[in-house]
Parts: structure tokens; C-alpha cells; sequence
């Protein structure tokens, strides 16, 4: 009661909860790695001057998982002498609500761990994979994990895989908007004009309507990120519809997501927002889980779960981004059943 009147309310540590050490779980992305020698120190470190910092979580279903702090959490349930004093229990924190997703709790833990120097290059370099697969684009990776361009590039590189370059600028010695003309006296501006019309290639393949754009699967961010897998980690269903109904019911996680989709997912929305004869309430919404947590298409019954309102209020902020997004690109506004036409009336 006191934290929910506090000027601090915002700020994690305001709140330290104390919950049965079995109710946390570890996450599967942590990049730190700490050898036994430290290990020791740490216990001996608890044990002797107390927890000093609670561990940082956001809760899931009735468990919480680790964002940072994951070696505090194995002493607490590994020694014996620390678990006996500290009643099987374990200090948490619960992080920002904006940062609940699976790409800003990676990116929490990385700060975390970059700001007391410890991570794994190899790690590291997974995690760069695994957001660029989730189509962050170098300046947000550099942005959010407190790296520069070459870092990233350095980071790419031990993977080995051609194709985490594909956005990248090897030289700063020339940039298109620096010159019209190249030096072998080709005008730029004809390879513009080439590169529309290979764009243009993909519209109108089967429809008479001029304004659908079609992109071939991998090019869809969708896709690459998970969105028909038929499987999330080791979740059974009923876990992942929960996650559903969770997301969709906290408009403010929605509404960021559904942000982040239309501005990020520049082949998928091209693909599916210009098709009208598709769900496209639908596909927003399913395509926001998938880029906020990873969680596919496959268990969209979880919309199911919510009241009638809540889902009047998913659809119709579903709807104020797809009609963002279409003005944003020169397409007109449509109502709630014009973005529904293959006459689904929900998310789901």
C-alpha cells in the first residue's frame, strides 16, 4: 500500500518482494557466465554482508523469470547455510511493465551485464543473432545494448553466417545522398528508378486491386521471427494462450507492440495490410504478440480468454494502427468491418 502512494512508484527497487525461491526460474538467454571461484566469493559475499540487491524479474503465469541477478538466485536456492537463513525465500524486483517483452528483457539483461563488465563474446554474439533475426536494425541493437556499429559487426562475424549482413555498410567513404552521379558517370537516380520497378514486380499478381503489394516469405519479418512456428520453447498451450490473454489485456504492451509492427515490419505489413480480402485486425494482433514474446500464431485461442469489452478494445486499437499505417502510406481509412472482411469478427 505504501509503494502504490510512493513518488518512487516507478522505480523497481522501490517495491523489493520476498517469494519463494521456486517460484523463480531462470531465463535461457543470460550471456554472463560466472566461474566457480566467483561463485564462491558471491556466497560467501551473501552470507556475510546479506542480500544487497534483490533480483530483478518480471512475473509469468504464478512464477517469475530472472532478468538479472540469476547467480544471486542460484545461491539462494543452492546454499544451503544462505537458503536456511533466509527462509527458502528470495528478493525481487519486478521490472518496468513497458520492458516486458522478450526483446527489451534481453536487452535488459545485456545492460545489466555490460554495466558491471561481464559477458561471454560467444553469448553475446547469439544475442545480437537472435535480435537481428528479430529484425532490430543495427542502430537499435547499438541503442539499446550500449554498443557501437563495429561491435556489432565484430559480433556478427564470429557467427559466420553471410546473411546478418545483409544490411550492413561495409565503407563510410560514400553514401547515396551524397552524390546524383557515380564516378563512372551513371546517374544514380536510374538505379532508383530500377529498384521501384522491381519493387512494383511483386504487385498485382492475382487481384485487379493496384494497391496490393506482394512479398515472397522470406522476406516477412513475420516469418523470420516465429510467427507459424508451432511450438514456443518448452510451454505447453495452455501457457501460451495464457500469455495471449495477458498481452491483449494490458492495452499499454499492446498498443507499443502494434507501434513497434508498423513501423519495423516494413514486408510484412506491405503483404498483409494491403490485402483486403484477409483479417487485418487479426493479423495485427497476432503479429504484435509474435514480435513482443515470441509466442506464434499458433495459440491465437487465447483471445478467447478475454471479456467481450476487452476484446472491443483490442480490435479497436488493432484498428487505430492499421489505419496509422495505411495513411502513413498513402492508403485510405477503413472501418472495423472493412478490415475484417473474411467476416472473422475478432483477434482471434
Amino acid at each position: 500500500m505504501i509503494h502504490e502512494l510512493s513518488p518512487f512508484r516507478n522505480e523497481p527497487v522501490d517495491f523489493v518482494k520476498w517469494v519463494p525461491s521456486a517460484s523463480v526460474v531462470a531465463n535461457d538467454y543470460n550471456p554472463n557466465k560466472v566461474a566457480p571461484p566467483e561463485m564462491q566469493l558471491l556466497e560467501i559475499s551473501i552470507m556475510n554482508d546479506g542480500y544487497t540487491q534483490p533480483i530483478v524479474t518480471w512475473p509469468h503465469d504464478d512464477k517469475v523469470e530472472v532478468v538479472d541477478g540469476f547467480h544471486r538466485n542460484r545461491v539462494g536456492k543452492e546454499s544451503n547455510i544462505v537458503k536456511q537463513r533466509i527462509h527458502g525465500f528470495l528478493p525481487t524486483v519486478a521490472i518496468k511493465q513497458s520492458q516486458s517483452g522478450i526483446n527489451d528483457r534481453i536487452a535488459s539483461t545485456i545492460r545489466h551485464n555490460r554495466a558491471r563488465g561481464k559477458h561471454t563474446v560467444n553469448a553475446m554474439s547469439d544475442i545480437v543473432i537472435e535480435l537481428k533475426n528479430r529484425n532490430w536494425p543495427n542502430e537499435r541493437i547499438a541503442k539499446e545494448l550500449g554498443m557501437d556499429n563495429e561491435e556489432i559487426l565484430r559480433l556478427c562475424q564470429i557467427s559466420g553466417l553471410e546473411e546478418l549482413f545483409k544490411d550492413d555498410d561495409f565503407s563510410k567513404s560514400w553514401m547515396i545522398e551524397d552524390s546524383s552521379i557515380d564516378s563512372d558517370g551513371f546517374d544514380i537516380q536510374e538505379l532508383i528508378d530500377e529498384e521501384e520497378k522491381l519493387q512494383k514486380k511483386y504487385r498485382t499478381v492475382n487481384t485487379s486491386d493496384e494497391t496490393r503489394i506482394f512479398h515472397t516469405f522470406d522476406k516477412w519479418e513475420c516469418y523470420q521471427a516465429g510467427f507459424y512456428n508451432s511450438t514456443f520453447k518448452n510451454y505447453s498451450k495452455s501457457q501460451c494462450e495464457y500469455m495471449y490473454f495477458e498481452f491483449l489485456s494490458n492495452l499499454e504492451v499492446f498498443e507499443s507492440a502494434l507501434s513497434c509492427v508498423t513501423s519495423e515490419w516494413k514486408y510484412s505489413c506491405e503483404h498483409y495490410l494491403t490485402n483486403k480480402s484477409m483479417n487485418r485486425i487479426a493479423w495485427l494482433g497476432q503479429a504484435s504478440m509474435c514480435y513482443h514474446t515470441g509466442v506464434p500464431s499458433e495459440f491465437r485461442g487465447g483471445y478467447n480468454l478475454l471479456s467481450e469489452e476487452q476484446k472491443d478494445e483490442a480490435n479497436n486499437l488493432a484498428l487505430k494502427y492499421l489505419n496509422i499505417w495505411l495513411l502513413r502510406n498513402g492508403l485510405q481509412e477503413v472501418s472495423i468491418d472493412e478490415a475484417q472482411t473474411d467476416k472473422q469478427t475478432n483477434i482471434y
